[in-house]
């Protein structure tokens, strides 16, 4: 081997490199790991509120320390940014896919136009997006182009408006202002980006990630170790829309005649069963009898709004008050039509606005009443705000300060000074919810535009809102239409799980090349070692992130790294069995088995680029590690074992058998008959693929969330449950099509359910977080509060540990990209095999075997699907599975394929003699490798976690069939599609 020296150098650097990478993760875990000491030893678990403390003053332990010097190189804040990135399945935290509302951005340049073509195309447009894979602008233009008539999109009334004049005037054609409305909504999009940025930034988690999805206004983020997702949500979601509304005085008596209106219009449009006892007089009754003076015979009544409501809470400026468990019924009741035409003329344009709830478990919220007007526009928008931060007033109060421009604080006075005048509250109103609502006592109103947001808030709160401001507001609505939100607890037993079945892994392997090898296997095992190490220094160095499913790709590339070196040693072996010295047997053993190891990783690399472009989330990381892996492993296996060999054998009177004396002859003159045993293996495979493909058409497959949309919960009980039970107590409550199965051990399990699945906003999330607590909250321990059983709260592992929510449109996307990736896996790897073996009939044999190996995986999985102790839905995963299968497989019928090119390039087909002496020189080769991939999974499967088993069980499966496959289908099929006179026919070039 050539250039031994710079090789050397290469490697002894490249290993440098990727240890002083790997350093700063030791670093801050030590750092860490010293804060977690220190707050445990100044307090104790038995303090009331224990976590919440001791991370606090872990956190500020970090802050002290975080700027001393480390080693003399570096500092924890500076490690921090530079360690190794875990993923959320290791950290825990959220990961949320936003969809910025390109509806409200063209409503946004229209002016928020009442054009009735302009919203009808709208209209169109949302409901064709339920069904359609184009963008939402490309919908509305066609829907527009439908309808309009003469009509055009540069209307005075549509785009040809005030705020475009610069970009669209009304001589222009449609042609000319679409692709000007493309660039304004990309431009909001990135506005949005930077919005959100910004938030993320002052939100407080290292390592956040953020990134566009394409042209769809999809936006990622990624928040690791979030552990207050709530406020992470509410931070993402919000779009910080701030208004300043004047209240009406608490006292007006219309409201009091609207009431009384209202609830006996309600009792004519639902059904209200009569009251048999009297209900004592309550202060609301005590209003009303001022107005009417039925109020009494009312009161002994079931009545739909007035029961609902309460006195307002004193100071604050509301009109009602309600509990908070009655809130969405009550704005249910005040948004009818035909409520609201019965508000009197002084108050017809009222807007009803809900307070913010001043604790997350507060039982009554206020209810305000806002003077609007016909159009529905507050007194003064947040655009005026110029900048916020978080202080505090004169009571020590944690408050909100706003510097207005110099447009706002005229209008700031002339709204203050009406409220004075009035005796009316003003609204503080952000995303919808009043904040505070303060009166003014100041004659002639506050002048200079400096105003402060005072109330009941946190620390925490003020922060946000400050920083929301500061930040500005998103040009549209954000949804969440899919999130990921994983527990801390969960996160440390996927580390500790991963960890084990890595190390499991890596034992079995070395112990098992030394075994197979003697020492030729201990060379191997060291280039192994080297292989992990770089593979984990390219991670970093590259910013990575590192999952679970990304351990899985770093242990399986263990034993599919193996595979060069087995064929390395195995091509030795056969060219000292021809008689040829040491030395030259190496060279040319190491020569000779290039082309099946380059061919195999290739095929391997290109399903892994294919899952890399099409994956998301843990998958691409997935993806990232099986791509590193395979370039490390090549130059491992290639360069450094070779290396060591080559010096072990260059000292005096030492030997390399490759092999030890059990398995000397193992393997040796091995003459099984393939080809004439391949109509029994075409019976058994059609039946296998048969029985399967019946399963399929009448059983199906299980779904998951990420195919079909809907919600999933991973739920952890102290004690066994009956999932059976929770299941029908559960669709009660959710209605059918909720699901629930046992999820690993049996004090857990896994709910699915599609309620609400078209519905976006977090209170949707919240609802069903509060009815499953509710409904699950008897087998909980006792004392078990909400705060307990939601996902991330605290340490315990009681309660949801996971959940995922996918919405139906991102489903559909995720299902087509699976579709995609795995057509575009098959039609790839078919032209590679076409181009390298210049025969179509190697390509349909390897095409036909991974076909054969897809289905009988799929038949499985439809008739075992409800019978295994393990999650075996249809998802990501799963297809991950398949395309590693895909890779896998091809591989093994790669390096038989390049075996027989080579033998058959030497002695023609002979009537396919020559091609049973190729697969039986492989035979070592292909059990070995086989095997030992087998056993590297077994140990995920048995080791690696509950959420990686149905994912391993395909890849165990996918191997098996794999291996048969190579042998008995792709080597025949292909043997088959040959002409006759080919087989016949003499040495092929």
């Amino acid at each position: 081997m050539q250039n031994k020296g710079l090789i050397k150098l290469f490697a002894f650097l490249f290993g440098l490199v990727s240890i002083y990478q790997l350093s700063y993760t030791f670093i801050t875990n030590k750092v860490e790991d010293d804060a977690k000491a220190y707050a445990i030893s100044e307090i104790p678990d038995s303090e009331p509120d224990a976590i919440s403390k001791q991370e606090a003053l872990t956190a500020s332990y970090l802050d002290s320390v975080g700027s001393n010097t480390i080693f003399g190189f570096t500092t924890y804040d500076n490690a921090k940014k530079k360690e190794l990135n875990k993923g959320l399945d290791l950290k825990g935290g959220i990961n949320v896919t936003l969809q910025i509302s390109i509806k409200d951005i063209l409503k946004g340049l229209a002016n928020n136009t009442k054009n009735p073509v302009f919203n009808k195309a709208l209209a169109d447009a949302d409901a064709e997006s339920k069904n359609s894979d184009d963008t939402y602008l490309d919908l509305f233009f066609d829907a527009f182009d439908k309808i309009k008539g003469d009509t055009k999109l540069a209307s005075p009334e549509i785009f040809a408006n005030k705020g475009l004049s610069d970009a669209v005037n009304f001589q222009m054609s449609d042609d000319e202002v679409k692709p000007i409305i493309r660039t304004k909504i990309d431009e909001s999009i990135v506005s949005a980006f930077e919005v959100l940025r910004e938030r993320i930034d002052g939100f407080g988690v290292t390592q956040p990630n953020i990134q566009r999805i394409g042209t769809s206004g999809r936006i990622l983020v990624e928040l690791p170790g979030a552990r207050d997702i709530a406020r992470a949500q509410e931070l993402l979601s919000s779009t910080a829309q701030l208004e300043f509304w004047e209240t009406y005085e608490p006292n007006n008596t219309s409201f009091s005649t609207f009431l009384i209106q209202a609830n006996e219009k309600l009792k004519t449009l639902i059904d209200t069963p009569v009251q048999e006892e009297t209900k004592p007089e309550s202060e609301l009754d005590s209003l009303l009898s001022d107005v009417s003076s039925d109020s009494l015979e009312i009161a002994n009544q079931v009545n739909p709004l007035y029961d609902l409501l309460l006195p307002p809470t004193p100071g604050r400026n509301a009109m009602f008050s309600a509990a908070a468990k009655d809130t969405a019924k009550v704005g249910e009741y005040l948004r009818m039509p035909e409520i609201q035409r019965l508000l009197p003329t002084d108050i017809q344009f009222t807007k009803f606005v809900w307070g913010r709830p001043e604790t997350e478990d507060a039982e009554v919220i206020d209810l305000f009443a806002l003077q609007s007007n016909r159009d529905g526009i507050p007194r003064m928008s947040g655009d005026v705000v110029s900048d916020a931060r978080d202080t505090f007033d004169q009571f020590s109060k944690p408050a909100v300060t706003m510097n207005m421009n110099s447009k706002g604080a005229k209008e700031w006075q002339k709204l203050t000074s009406d409220a004075n005048l009035h005796n009316t509250g003003i609204a503080v109103v952000l995303d919808n919810k009043v904040y505070t609502a303060p009166g003014c006592s100041v004659p002639g109103g506050i002048s200079g535009g400096n105003t402060e947001i005072t109330g009941s808030f946190s620390i925490t709160q003020t922060k946000d809102i400050a920083n929301v401001l500061r930040a500005g507001k998103l040009p549209a609505s954000a949804e969440i239409i899919q999130s990921e939100i994983v527990g801390p607890s969960l996160g440390q037993e996927a580390i500790d799980s991963g960890l084990m079945s890595f190390l499991i892994a890596m034992a079995i392997v070395l112990v098992w090349m030394v075994f197979y090898y003697g020492k030729a296997g201990l060379f191997a095992d060291i280039a192994l070692l080297l292989n992990i190490l770089l593979i984990f220094g390219v991670l970093t160095s590259l910013e990575a992130v590192l999952t679970l499913p990304g351990i899985a790709g770093i242990v399986l590339t263990i034993g599919m790294s193996v595979d060069a070196n087995v064929l390395i040693f195995e091509r030795i072996k056969e060219e000292l069995a021809k008689g040829k010295g040491k030395g030259q047997a190496v060279a040319d053993g190491f020569s000779n088995a290039l082309s099946s190891i380059l061919d195999a990783n290739v095929t391997t690399g290109l399903t892994a680029l294919i899952l890399f472009l099409f994956g998301s989330g843990p998958i691409k990381g997935f993806a990232t590690t099986l791509l590193i892996g395979i370039l490390t492993s090549l130059f491992t296996a290639i360069f450094v074992t070779r290396l060591l060999v080559d010096w072990y054998l260059s000292g005096k009177g030492r030997t390399l058998d490759f092999s030890t004396a059990i398995t000397k002859n193992l393997f040796k003159n091995m003459n099984i008959k393939f080809l004439a045993k391949r109509k029994i293996a075409y019976i058994v495979s059609l039946v296998l693929v048969g029985v399967g493909v019946f399963s399929l058409f009448t059983t199906g497959l299980q779904q998951g969330v990420d195919f079909i949309g809907g919600r999933s919960y991973q739920v952890r009980f102290e004690k066994q449950v009956n999932p059976s039970e929770i299941a029908s107590e559960l669709n009660d409550v959710f209605g059918n099509g909720t699901n629930v199965k046992r999820f690993g051990e049996a004090n857990q399990i896994k709910i699915t359910t599609p309620y609400k699945v078209d519905v976006e906003g977090i209170e949707v999330d919240n609802e069903i977080t509060d009815k499953l607590y509710t409904s699950l909250q008897k087998y909980l321990p006792d004392g078990t509060s909400k705060a307990d059983f939601v996902v991330g709260s605290g340490e315990d592992s009681i309660g949801i540990l996971q959940s995922v929510k996918v919405g139906p449109t991102i489903a559909d996307d995720i299902k087509k990209n699976a579709f995609l990736a795995i057509l575009g896996s098959l039609a790839v790897v078919f032209l590679y095999i076409l181009l390298r073996f210049r025969k179509w009939q190697f390509s349909l044999g390897a095409v036909a075997a991974v076909f054969h190996d897809v289905m009988i995986v799929l038949g499985i999985f439809s008739l075992f699907g409800t019978i295994m102790p393990f999650n075996m839905e249809i998802d990501q995963a799963f297809i991950a599975a398949i395309l590693t299968v895909i890779g896998y497989s091809l591989n093994d019928t790669v390096v038989v394929f390049d075996r027989i090119r080579e033998i058959i390039g030497e002695k023609g087909w002979g009537n396919g003699e020559n091609v049973d002496l190729a697969l039986n020189s492989t035979l070592s080769r292909t059990l070995n490798t086989s095997l030992t991939t087998l056993v590297v999974l077994l140990a995920i499967f048995i080791f690696g976690g509950e959420s990686l088993r149905g994912f391993m069980f395909a890849m165990i499966v996918g191997i098996i069939v794999g291996t048969y496959s190579s042998l008995f289908i792709a080597t025949p099929v292909m043997f088959d599609s040959l002409s006759k006179k080919i087989k016949t026919g003499g040495k092929e070039e």
